[in-house]
Order: structure tokens, then sequence, then C-alpha cells
């Protein structure tokens, strides 16, 4: 096989870098535009009578709408902060005791150039043309609900974690539809407050709305700051009374019919596994659940890493039980995904959280443990957030069955800060009394001069195993200017010792303090093709408790552009250092001895819109890794050929010359997106790697004819390649068709 040629010196790569820099600053000099401070906006709304409620159907001519309070003061907040909308947006506003009812009217001169190819329930909006209301139901500017909808009538939600981290999983009841024009589209929505929660003590919420046109690229907004919405950027509502909640009870039978084969066992079995969850308002802001014989079996599957490093990956919840309320949880903002510094890993972010839901009901090696049985309760009540969760997981490969609790208590200070504490007992995965205490401060300020925001977090753990003694504690302390235009910033610091062991979190490192600095500047335009450019370092160091170097990787951002459309090109450049204190066998038969190795890469990226029927991404690498050379290539199509069908396709390639061997390292997977209707969708996801020598299928068939009504039809087959022949043999394969039913009271 041919392989490409080492790089040349380091320091050819440095004038390289320095010259595209050099681009960058000219290109960050032009122009540039600053932001804008929030506006101040607020409305009184309508109350109708339940028999006046508009039947949702998108086309908004039922009389109540004539009722309804106008919103048409809208302006761009992308990609020209303060800039007048493309196109005419009208949202209209009104209540019953049942539900709060949003409708909105959006021109367009060519209704035949919508982005809307998404039909399929479930799935996110974000390069679609879309229509979105957030509700603040507390009006304490920190955390909410967004509810969205495409010109399809495909519903998306989301729970904003606080104003910068959004859990887009949660999965909330609520009604909506559209239709499409002549001269654009019209869309409804009904949103039960049974859905909700908030105070009946407060007439007044948050609230502001918002359109996205994808062809345009731009993001028009009622209220708005720094190129952003979120609940800390919105407007009011006021008068809200009387809104009924009914008994805040739902209940969610459902059942799932499973055959399991194993072919390597030869058995085959067949279950039939009933299970409901009930959930209850407590009070108006205080919710309680319980699950009995919790089945996760129509839970999607976790997408395929490829890893080269020594610590173990993070992979993200999916299973709705543990989604639902689950910003209550949160600690510290250890949390991956909230920065786009592409030197910090997602498992890197997420190390040393204290709890992490997937280590319930989960092995280490991603295989179902069964829940016997769960309670939580969550919300708000007397100004505190509190959250506790108790599962009786059941036995499993020599694991005892257990109890397992984890409490959570923040109460808010300041205008959006917040103090907290956490505590878990239990260890899911071993046999081991553990158990764990923590407290957190965090700092939110999004009302600086320019609509700048200032974040800061502070946190302290101390966990307790049996059979480790002392150096048990862990602490955290970072702040960030986390802003989308002109300077922005941070540094963080956090400490884990050797015996911390968050048994009911997330740990793939520990004796270690991880240092980080992100720092850069972004430049908006308002004419020509470029719309901006970022340029910027990002840094990260880890090292022993004693100061020793274990982990150093600087990603100088030299050139980040895009243009009107949005097709991203972005150029790197990463110099590394890693000290191995003992052999590393980083593929099988290849084996990294001891010792500390320098090495450096320089990255390529180059991303078409996602909105274009046919999108393409590309990274290329290449440079130095450990002792020899890596190439590293990735590549995702996606061929969106109508709203009825769309194909993707990934694959990733690492060829790694080393000393002490070469490897390559593949991955491939395949999804086909099949949606007949709104109501009907077929996915399957195939996918392959060359680590485990073993395909992966995946098919889910999901019915919904109404949120909260749900049937699937789900397929997975395992195949296993013996002989690195080409031949693969079946290993497993399971069949699932599962019903639930939401009843509400």
């Amino acid at each position: 096989m041919n392989r490409p040629a080492p790089l040349a010196p380091a320091l050819t790569r440095g004038a390289l870098t320095i010259a595209v820099v050099g681009i960058a600053g000219a290109l960050l000099a032009q122009g540039a535009l600053a932001a804008a401070p929030a506006a101040v906006k607020s409305f009184d709304i309508v109350r109708i009578a339940e028999s006046e409620a508009p039947k949702i159907d998108g086309r908004l001519d039922d009389a109540a709408w004539q009722k309804a309070v106008k919103i048409d003061e809208f302006s761009q907040f992308l990609p020209n902060e303060g800039a007048p909308e493309s196109v005419p947006t009208v949202f209209y506003v009104m209540y019953d005791k049942d539900a709060i009812y949003i409708g909105a009217r959006l021109s367009e001169p060519d209704p035949s150039k919508f982005t809307a190819s998404m039909l399929r329930q479930g799935q996110r909006l974000f390069n679609e043309d879309r229509v979105a209301v957030i509700l603040d139901t507390f009006n304490d500017k920190r955390n909410g609900y967004r509810f969205e909808v495409n010109p399809n009538g495909i519903r998306d939600d989301a729970l904003y974690l606080d104003t910068t981290q959004t859990q887009w999983d949660w999965d909330g009841i609520f009604l909506a539809e559209a239709v499409i024009e002549d001269d654009g589209w019209t869309a409804e929505m009904a949103i039960p407050f049974k859905t909700l929660s908030f105070s009946a003590e407060s007439s007044t919420w948050g609230i502001n709305f918002t359109r996205f046109n994808a062809r345009r690229n731009e993001g028009d907004g009622w209220v708005y700051g720094n190129r952003a919405q979120n609940p800390g950027v919105s407007g009011t509502v006021n008068g809200l009374e009387g809104m009924d909640q009914g008994l805040g009870l739902d209940v969610v039978p459902s059942v799932s019919f499973r055959e399991n084969k194993d072919f390597v066992a030869g058995t085959d079995e067949f279950k039939v596994e009933p299970s409901i969850d009930a959930y209850y308002r407590v009070t108006p802001g205080l919710n309680a659940s319980i699950t009995l014989n919790t089945d996760f079996s129509a839970t999607e599957v976790d997408t395929r890493q490829v890893n080269l490093d020594r610590f173990s990956l993070f992979f993200p919840e999916k299973r709705g039980f543990f989604l639902r309320e689950s910003d209550i949880f949160e600690f510290g903002r250890i949390k991956g995904g909230d920065t786009n510094a592409p030197t910090f890993s997602r498992q890197s972010l997420e190390n040393g959280k204290p709890f992490f839901s997937r280590s319930i009901g989960l092995s280490a090696t991603g295989e179902p443990v069964d829940l016997l049985a769960g309670a939580k309760l969550s919300g708000r009540i007397a100004g505190l957030n509190v959250g506790a969760l108790a599962i009786r997981q059941d036995e499993f490969a020599g694991v005892d069955a257990q109890n397992l609790f984890v409490g959570r208590v923040v109460k808010n200070v300041l205008s959006q800060s917040s103090i907290g504490l956490i505590a878990t007992k239990g260890a899911p995965r071993s046999n081991l009394d553990s158990s764990l205490l923590g407290a957190d401060f965090r700092y939110l300020n999004s009302r600086f001069p320019g609509g700048r925001t200032l974040e800061g977090e502070a946190w302290v753990q101390q966990s307790d195993t049996e059979g480790l003694q002392g150096d048990d504690m862990a602490y955290g302390l970072r702040l960030r200017s986390p802003n989308n235009t002109g300077w922005k910033g941070g540094l963080g610091l956090k400490t884990l010792e050797a015996n911390f062991r968050p048994a009911m979190g997330f740990l793939n490192r520990a004796g270690i303090r991880d240092y980080t600095a992100e720092f850069g500047y972004t430049s908006r335009y308002r004419t020509g093709w470029l719309q901006s450019a970022f340029a910027g370092v990002d840094a990260q160091q880890i090292n022993g408790i004693e100061g020793e170097l274990q982990s150093r990787s600087l990603t100088v951002r030299a050139l980040e552009v895009a243009n009107r459309r949005n097709d991203q090109f972005k150029i790197r450049y990463r110099p590394q250092k890693e000290v191995l204190s003992a052999p590393f066998v980083i593929s099988p038969g290849v084996v990294l001895p001891a010792g500390e190795y320098s090495f450096d890469e320089i990255e390529l990226d180059i991303n078409t819109a996602s909105v274009r029927p046919l999108s393409v991404d590309f990274n290329y690498r290449i440079g130095d890794f450990y002792s020899g050379t890596r190439w590293r290539g990735t590549g995702q199509v996606v061929w969106k050929a109508s709203r009825h069908f769309w194909f993707t396709g990934n694959y990733e390639y690492n060829d790694v010359s080393l000393p002490q061997g070469d490897f390559i390292v593949r991955l491939a997977s395949t999804r086909f997106d099949v949606m007949f209707n709104s109501d009907w969708s077929w996915v399957t996801l195939v996918q392959y790697d060359n680590v485990s020598d073993s395909i992966a299928a995946h098919s889910r068939i999901r019915y919904i004819p109404q949120a909260g009504r749900e049937m699937f039809i789900v397929f997975n087959h395992n195949l296993l390649e013996e002989n690195q022949d080409g031949t693969f043999r079946s290993t497993r394969a399971d069949g699932t068709v599962k019903f639930n039913y939401t009843f509400r009271f």
C-alpha cells in the first residue's frame, strides 16, 4: 500500500500556519458587525373559551385566531443581527384553560424553495425551515422549553438546561400542524399545560418566537441578543391565569413482544414484556414518576466511534425515562458539547461527571440490564430546584441486584446563577459500596453591554468507595465568555484525585489535573459572499497530580470561514504531546513502549451546507502520530432525494505507520430514512468496523398517529467476520414489536 511521505519539519508547518493566520486577520479586520443588546418586549395574552379552541390543522381559519395577540415585530438575529427580516413573519398567541395556542403565518414569494425535506416525527429540524416558541414558565431567565414545527407539520422540542445548553432528546407531548400555501406557509401549535411545569402563583412567563429560513440561512426573532435566543434573552407574556393541569397524571402502559436468537449458543427465546410508566404532578412545579419493569427495547442504537486513545469514549443518553427533566440533575456544567473548541473531546469534557444515567441499566459494554422499578421526583418548589431518583436494578454478570439513588438540590442566586448539592449512593456495575457528595456554584450573566455573556462554575466532589482510602476528591473551576461575535475565550481547571470514583457518573481518567484555555475572534459581514470568519487557539494540558505531564494538545484554528449559504472551510494546525507511563496496545499486536511522544498534524475540513439536497462533509488530517505517521480521512454524504427518502453514508479511514507496526482502522455506516408520511417512518442503520470485524444492522419502523401514542417494530442483526476472508456469519438477532399509549388525567 502506498503511504504518504512524512510531513516537512514543524518549522514549515508553522510558517504555513502563520501565513493563513495572516489571511484570517485580514478577513477579520473587514467591517465586523457588533452584537446588539436584547430589546425589552412584553404583551398581555388573550384568553378564549374552551369551546373556541382551534382545530390544530395548520390552517389558521378558526374564528378564535381573530382574537389572538398579533406579534409581528421581527428582525434578523442571523446572519445580520438587527437587519430587517427578508420576508414578513407574523405569530398569533392565545390560551384557554387547557393549552397555550401558537399560530404563525410565514410569507415566501416562492414556496417551491422551502427547505422542508424532513417528514419523520421525532427527528431534529436543525437544517429545515421552521418556526419555534420558547417558554420560560417560571420567568427566571434560566430554564425553559422550546417547541418547533416545520412546513410538513413535523414536531420537535427541547429543554433548556440553562441559557447555553439544550437537551434535544427530551420529548414532550404537544400538537402541531402546518400547511404550505401559494404565498408561504402557516402553522399551528397547541401546547397543553399538562406538558409544562410552572407556578400557578405567577401570571407572567418568559416567551419568545423565532423563524428560521434555511435557504437564506436566516434566523428572524422577536427578542434576541448576541445573535441568540434562549430563556435569558426573551420577552414576557402577562395575564396567564386559571390554567388547568388536570390531575397532573400521565399513565403510559406499554407491551413489547420480543424474540432473541443467539446463533452461537443455538438458543431462541420469545418474551412478552409488559411495563408501565406513570407521571404525576405533585404541585404545579414538582413532578413524580415511577417505572415498573422498564423496557428500553425500542431505543435507537448507539453510533459507533473509533478509539485510538487510551481512555474510554462517551456515548449520550437516549432513553426517554432518564431524559425527562434531566436538566435538574446537571452538575457544574460538566457537560460535553457546550463549547466549539475542537481540542476538547466530549469524553474529556464529561470526565468527572458525578451522575450519568447511562451507568444505570447498561453494562460497561453497553448490554441492557433489567430495571425492576424506579421512581423519580423532580421540579421546582419553594424556590428550590430538586431532583431525586431511586432505581432497583436487577442482577447481571456477577453483579448483585441493588438499589441506586441520586439526589440533587439547587438554589437560584443572583439574577441568573445557582448553587447546589448532589448525592449518589450505589455502584450499578460492581458489588462495592459507593457513595458521593458534591457541591457546585454556576455563574451566568448574559446581560453585559453589547449582548456579551459571561459564565463560570466552581465545584467540588468527594467519593467514598469500599477498599479505597484518601485521594478521593475532585474539584473544578472554569470561566468563559462564549460570545457569537467578536472576542470569546475561557480558562478552566479540573482536578480528579487518584481514588475518585463516581460510580454512578462518568470517569475515563483519574489522578490528573486538566487545564484548558480557548481564545478567538469571530467577525460577521453584512455584504459580500462571506458571512463569518473565525480565528483562534484552543489548548489543553493534562498532568498527573504531582505535576508530571500526561497529555498536551494545542489547536491553532488558523482560518474558519462560512459563506451566506453556510458552506464552511476550516484549516487547523495541531501540535500534541503524549507521555505513556506504561506500554500502550494501540492495535492488536502493535504496542507503543512507555515514553514521551511529540507529534503534530494539519487538518483540513470542508462542509457544504446541510440545507442542500446533496451535502458533503470532508475532513482530512495528516502528520506525525506517536513514533510514526498517520493520515486520517472522514467523509459524510447526505442525499435528501425527497421528503420521503434520505440516504446518509459515513466513512472513516485511519492509516497508521509506526516502527512497532502498521495498521489500518476503518469505520463505515449507511442509513436509509424512508418516510411514508408524517405518521409512518422506517429507518435502517448498518454499521461496520474492522476493529471488531462485525456488522450491526438496526431497522426500526415507527408509527405515531398522535403525540404520546406510538408503535415500534424493531429488528437488530449482528454478524461477525471470523477468518478475515470477507465471509460473515450471524451471531445474534432480535425482533421487537412494542406499543405504548399515554393516558392523561
